[in-house]
């Protein structure tokens, strides 16, 4: 279990910096609001931490060189704001960085990237590869090339599955709150802070708001999820807050800054945090009773045999989610037979595969190695 005492023995950190505190109410970046982060990250690398930045903040930058207003609602504006804002993003950060004496090095990725399994582990090499350079990776989705991350997708959760690529010792999202509290601060002054609890505890539930800046497109609950998929890697999240002196410094120190939500286990095997963080699915495998008890409490393989129903269509080696017959996602893994051959053989034992199939590739449907239990 991690606690406070235990952050500054921390190596690797991802940090995640929002739109409300890089901008003046949107109108484009802030060099005097970036400026302290740059120092402090500056600090954390120089002291032997490697630190990897995902930053919001190039639609908005996209937005005040266009002399936009509002955020744009249409895809395509929202992508050329992104890739008009990136260009001054990224070069605030390498002047910030140069007056520290670091190099820095821009990454686009696009969910895609973490759910194709060779991108994912070239984007692994890459990442590893400049932490050990001493370089600043900052990271920001591809939004010129996406198709759905502007809408659905957020920075919270790329930064999360960030972790989960380069197995981060912690995550820390900053934001223009306090952390997560009890109640409603905007309700409640008095509302309480929590100053740490474990990833899974349902009262997160209750309490995370949405964005309230409208800037992002993130607010608590978006990084409550984040969180829980950091957790997945055993990586511990901090939400802290962006406004606060020295955060990032006070946080390497130990002290107990906004809420730190625990994971229940520790690392996962690097293939089973690519599985378990996938995004891009390709079916499902309606599983019976029998099939989810074996996957849960033996660990086991999982057999075409205790297979009810396949969905979709995939190939050999893609990524498939397992559910119970209530629909409910009991695993993930990577299928070792494509769809028409899974639909012959489900409900069958394996001894019977190469009288229905003409041949047998593998008596399991998927293997445990290939297989993790959300």
């Amino acid at each position: 279990m991690i606690s406070r005492d235990r952050i500054p023995g921390t190596r690797r950190w991802v940090v995640k910096i929002g739109s409300a505190l890089l901008t003046r109410d949107g109108q484009g970046l802030e060099r005097g609001l970036l400026a302290p982060w740059v120092e402090q990250m500056s600090a954390r690398r120089l002291a032997g931490n490697e630190v990897v930045l995902v930053s919001s903040g190039a639609v908005a930058e996209g937005m005040a060189r266009m002399g936009w207003h509002r955020r744009p609602k249409a895809l395509h504006e929202l992508q050329a704001a992104a890739a008009i804002g990136q260009m001054g993003l990224v070069r605030a950060y390498e002047d910030g960085f140069q007056t520290h004496g670091l190099h820095t090095a821009q990454v686009l990725l696009t969910r895609d990237d973490l759910a194709d399994r060779a991108r994912y582990l070239n984007a692994r090499s890459t990442l590893r590869t400049l932490l050990k350079l001493g370089v600043i990776p900052v990271i920001n989705e591809n939004d010129t090339v996406a198709t759905d991350e502007l809408r659905f997708g957020d920075n919270d959760t790329l930064a999360a599955l960030v972790a989960n690529l380069i197995e981060a010792d912690l995550l820390i999202l900053l934001t223009d709150q306090d952390g997560i509290f009890e109640e409603d601060p905007r309700a409640n002054p008095d509302a309480r802070l929590i100053l740490e609890t474990w990833v899974d505890d349902p009262q997160l539930d209750l309490v995370a708001g949405g964005s309230v800046t409208g800037l992002g497109t993130g607010g608590m609950v978006t990084k409550v999820r984040a969180a829980r998929l950091a957790a997945r890697s055993g990586t511990p999240t901090i939400i802290a807050p962006g406004r606060g002196e020295r955060v990032l410094s006070r946080i390497g120190a130990g002290e107990p800054v906004g809420t730190l939500l625990i994971p229940f286990q520790g690392p996962q095997a690097a293939r089973k945090q690519w599985l378990a963080g996938h995004l891009q699915a390709r079916g499902r495998l309606v599983l019976d009773a029998g099939a989810v008890k074996a996957l849960r409490e033996k660990g086991t393989s999982l057999l075409a045999v205790g297979v009810k129903a396949v969905q979709g269509r995939f190939n050999r080696g893609e990524v498939v989610i397992c559910v119970d017959e209530a629909g409910s996602e009991v695993a993930r893994g990577l299928v070792n037979y494509d769809t028409e051959e899974a639909a012959r053989i489900q409900g069958r034992s394996s001894s019977s595969f190469e009288s229905i199939l003409g041949y047998l590739d593998d008596e399991e449907l998927i293997h445990r190695d290939n297989l993790v239990l959300i």
